[in-house]
């Protein structure tokens, strides 16, 4: 109630027997304490010396719980990325000059506290005070730092403590900064009591007021102040307070010593002002204080700093029962570890666990301090449990301090958070904020539980068991990345220490996590974020992460998925390098390969629009190669090897794609095949630098090119019959006399252009000297033994000469099994050991599997492949592809929508790609249709009054180049359109035709 009730009490209460002497020299010497300006806003926490050990080693620990206030109170996700590099670069950088957060990391698994202390003193050795501090005779402060150094739960509560008080702290520079208010703001004497002193001057009697204006007259005289000078020592104490719950006790002096007060200061610092926190920093800044020395030396150690808190104790008691000023009480309570005045006054959490943390600390000392200069331990109750202390009865007196204090405070650091729960005494906001989430975590940090806190987190942020998809974002954003945060930081912390199941928990629960966070971020539309997190986790869960983000993100803008690879390529290896990291080569094969496997698909609705079907999946196959179309930074390492890497990469997947789109591209029909064009459009600025950095590289790649430029002249001439055939249409849809004569000159100029061409291209195939389009004619790549198998394995479907597809059933494909038996003879069946299992396929039941397999032999898989046709295995999907198999439904042709070939051994532990058998299957497909197509044309030129000599060259490759290529249907073909183009003058030309296969004229 008053500013001047504690001095009084004090007196008062010492005036029994010759304490009263003890005290009234205490506070003169207190008193005496001149000092110069004291800086303000001293934050402890901070303080310099991080050389010392216990800094090093709460650094970890604070820094841990400081981010939980900073999830709070940070909505911007975009600084996590400099803030998590930089954590990560300072971690690394004190793990290498110190056992960085010893007591935090080793110690997490030890159930026992004996054992936990025991390997705490053998990890520190014989680390000692500094020597240059160190007194002989020890002095109370001196004893206190060296207690606190040996036992680890003392240092933890100190770390509690320093945390706290540095939070406080933080808060006071803010609302300075930005409130332009601040404790302490007051007037010089603004505490000299201005109001009671006019009164007085006035000489009015009034026996319920002071008669004189030192500090102990209200007492002395049992009378008041005047209300105005209560309240503003009210105030003044309300200051005192916060700053003492900062760690500002300093500070708080100086504001007493500004208003007025200085006798008040001298309560609050003994000994000359000396900061009696128990840590080294505060012995660096105390120095060899020999006045301390001398005064122990005198009375004893300690007694005197128990004199002064008893002295405290009886005054916040006083104030109590007299109920006075409840700012004075608590801020004497809190020199005396009185809880039971400071709690009702701490109502929020940080104040409340910083009153607990506090007194307990203050205790544990004081017992220490007892037991080692008495010598005598006895055991006591108190509070939660038992305590050894001094073996003095209960006494009001200095001597048996702290037996006043004792039943208030907790066992233990989990005892200390119990009471914060469940405290009577505590206030009910600070008990109900100990249920929200980030105060459980601050908890669980300050207990040093880690594996408890990631169960917690991951049991805030886990989707419900009912969810598909478990590592979906859910819950609170910023509880996610916390959760990251903290597991990537106990991760750099604990790499060495973790072991056991503690290791298991943390790289499996870290691990969801982080993959949660990554598809956060990644929802967000922070890409360039993604690589920071999933480059931490698990191989295989890397690799799932970035092929889902990659295929989420596959149609959209260049900027976006640009952003996706960088954050890849940046934070992940380039190779495989380790079994437990992933790499984006690792990535971006898992990526092509799941972008031709077979869509899922459901054909009820149209079954006859097989092709635009087929069409648009060319697309988000030919979309994937984007990813190894991009540019990597100059930053990444061995860039330019890297570079060159992707650009092989696209070639040899854009080749694969190639050979699929030719084979599904064979109707005559105006749409072009975008997928093949697509590819060719992300291909061509990469492929205009220099190849001579690619030859060098690697000698194989020259025929990648060569097939790149030879797919890439045969899409062209498809390009142009296209733009005739289109032309041709429309035209088609009016009659002949309506066509006026530029019209007719346009499609004459698409046919012509469509026919050179094309016949420029098939002459140089066959009558060139150069290599032929396409060539099959390779060896194997390596030495393989004579009983070395070839697998074909395509996904196809199903078609009618109309387009529309068939459902196939287990009958059709038996006929199917034997169709494609029925087209090899059984000599050759027996010499080859041909195998066909056909089957529906399981992700689409409009789609069968043909799976061939035959033997290697030499010409076929062994050697030199000089036919340049593919062998068995393309002639048999070849017969299949044109609609000629024998003994199944007349004109049904297998669409092919996937195929791939390799060399492999009985066990299947041998599997090399078989290129030469697809390219051969193209060549027999895409040759004899580009012949057809051609006549085609010719007809359509000579049906417009045009000659030419196109159809006679034509004919001639057919008969002496190209007839192995040419099944007797096609041949018929031939003959069709020979005819045709005799009858052009009188008939129309077959252009005009509906769309047609390859199969049909």
């Amino acid at each position: 109630m008053m500013a001047s009730t504690r001095t009084p009490n004090v007196a008062a209460t010492a005036a029994e027997g010759a304490t009263t002497y003890r005290v009234s020299k205490a506070i003169i010497r207190w008193r005496g304490n001149k000092r110069g300006p004291i800086k303000k806003s001293i934050d402890r926490k901070n303080a310099g010396h991080s050389s010392i050990q216990h800094r090093r080693v709460s650094f970890a620990q604070n820094l841990l719980m400081n981010h939980v206030i900073e999830v709070r109170q940070t909505k911007k996700i975009t600084n996590d990325h400099e803030l998590l590099k930089n954590v990560c670069a300072e971690l690394q950088d004190r793990q290498k000059r110190t056992n960085i957060g010893e007591a935090l990391l080793k110690d997490l698994e030890l159930p026992d506290r004996l054992h936990l202390e025991k390997k705490w003193s053998e990890q520190r050795g014989n680390e000692e005070l500094p020597q240059d501090l160190v007194m002989c005779p020890p002095t109370s402060h001196q004893e206190a730092c060296q207690f606190v150094m040996t036992n680890l739960t003392a240092q933890l509560c100190l770390r509690i403590l320093l945390w706290l008080e540095g939070l406080a702290s933080k808060a006071l520079e803010f609302e300075k900064k930005f409130k332009g208010c601040h404790v302490g703001s007051y007037l010089p004497s603004s505490g000299v009591w201005h109001h009671t002193q006019r009164f007085l001057k006035r000489n009015i009697n009034d026996p319920s007021v002071v008669n004189h204006m030192d500090f102990d007259a209200p007492t002395r005289e049992v009378a008041q102040l005047l209300p105005d000078d209560k309240k503003h020592d009210e105030s003044l104490l309300e200051d005192v307070w916060i700053l003492l719950k900062a760690g500002h006790i300093d500070e708080a002096c100086e504001l007493c010593r500004s208003a007025g007060q200085p006798w008040r200061a001298s309560t609050l610092c003994p000994f000359g002002g000396l900061d009696l926190l128990p840590s080294v920093e505060a012995m660096v800044k105390n120095g060899k204080n020999r006045w301390l020395q001398a005064i122990e030396l005198e009375s004893g150690i300690a007694h005197q700093l128990h004199l002064w808190k008893w002295a405290c104790y009886c005054a916040s008691e006083k104030i109590a029962e007299q109920d006075g000023g409840k700012y004075e009480m608590a801020v004497y309570a809190a020199q005396c570890s009185n809880l039971k005045r400071m709690l009702p006054l701490c109502d929020d959490w940080e104040s409340a666990c910083w009153a607990i943390a506090k007194s307990w600390l203050d205790v544990q000392v004081d017992l220490q301090l007892t037991s080692s200069q008495n010598g005598r331990v006895a055991e006591k109750h108190y509070g939660d449990d038992s305590i050894v202390i001094s073996s003095h009865g209960p006494s009001a007196g200095p001597e048996t301090w702290p037996d006043l204090v004792l039943d208030q405070q907790p066992r233990d650091i989990p005892s200390l958070l119990q009471k914060l729960h469940s405290g009577e005494i505590v206030h009910e906001a600070a008990a109900r904020a100990c249920k929200e989430q980030h105060r459980q975590i601050q908890m669980n940090l300050m207990l040093c539980d880690i594996p408890d806190l990631l169960d917690l987190i991951w049991s805030w942020i886990s989707p419900s068991e009912d969810e598909h998809n478990v590592l979906r974002p859910h819950g609170d954003p910023q509880m996610i990345r916390f959760g990251a945060h903290i597991s990537l930081l106990l991760r750099y912390l604990l790499d060495d220490e973790m072991k056991g199941a503690f290791k298991e928990k943390l790289t499996t629960i870290g691990d969801n996590i982080l993959q949660m966070y990554a598809m956060f971020l990644f929802s967000e539309h922070h890409e360039e974020l993604v690589g920071v997190y999933a480059s931490q986790i698990a191989r295989h869960y890397c690799i799932d992460l970035f092929v889902e983000m990659m295929e989420l993100r596959l149609n959209s803008s260049m900027q976006t998925k640009y952003k996706l690879f960088r954050s890849a390529i940046e934070y992940l290896p380039f190779s495989f390098e380790d079994e437990s990291k992933a790499s984006f080569e690792d990535i971006i094969e898992r990526v092509l390969s799941r972008s031709r496997e077979l869509k899922t698909s459901n054909y009820d609705e149209k079954p006859s629009d097989v092709a635009e079907k087929l069409r648009l999946q060319s697309l988000q196959k030919a979309t994937a190669i984007q990813w190894l179309c991009f540019t990597p930074t100059t930053t990444v390492s061995d860039f330019e090897t890297i570079s060159s890497k992707l650009l092989i990469g696209a070639l040899m997947h854009s080749n694969i794609l190639f050979r699929e789109f030719a084979l599904i591209s064979m109707w005559r029909i105006p749409k072009m095949p975008i997928g093949a064009h697509m590819l060719l459009s992300f291909l061509a600025e990469p492929l205009k630098q220099p190849k001579d950095a690619l030859l060098a590289f690697d000698d194989n790649v020259l025929d990648d090119i060569n097939e790149f430029e030879d797919w890439r002249d045969y899409y062209s001439c498809d390009a142009t019959y296209r733009n005739w055939l289109k032309i041709e249409w429309e035209n088609a849809a009016v009659p002949p006399t309506d066509l006026s004569s530029e019209e007719k000159e346009v499609v004459i100029a698409a046919a012509s252009e469509s026919l050179n061409s094309s016949l420029a291209l098939l002459l140089i195939t066959f009558k060139g000297e150069g290599i032929s389009w396409l060539n099959a004619a390779e060896n194997c790549p390596l030495e393989l033994k004579s009983d070395a198998l070839l697998d074909l394995h395509a996904h196809a479907m199903l078609c009618l000469p109309s387009g529309e597809c068939l459902c196939p059933d287990a009958t059709l494909c038996t006929a199917l099994t034997s169709a494609l038996y029925s087209s090899v003879s059984d000599e050759e069946v027996l010499k080859r050991q041909f195998m066909v299992n056909v089957s529906v396929s399981l992700t689409n039941s409009y789609c069968v599997e043909v799976r061939l397999r035959c033997l290697a032999i030499e010409g076929d898989g062994l050697g030199l492949h000089e036919s340049n046709d593919g062998g068995l295995l393309a002639a048999v999907m070849a017969a299949g592809f044109k609609g000629e198999l024998a003994h199944f439904q007349a004109g049904v042709t297998l669409e092919i929508s996937r195929i791939d070939a390799w060399y492999s051994d009985d066990d299947g532990s041998i599997q090399i790609p078989a290129a030469y058998v697809v390219k051969g299957l193209c060549r027999k497909c895409c040759l004899p249709e580009m012949i057809l197509r051609c006549m085609q044309v010719s007809v359509s030129l000579s049906g417009s009054g045009e000659s030419n000599d196109h159809h006679e060259k034509l004919i001639e490759l057919v008969a002496s180049e190209m007839l192995p290529l040419f099944s007797p249907q096609q041949l018929q073909f031939v003959q069709q359109f020979s005819l045709s183009r005799s009858f052009a003058s009188v008939s129309q030309p077959a252009a005009s035709t509906p769309a047609v296969h390859l199969s049909c004229p």
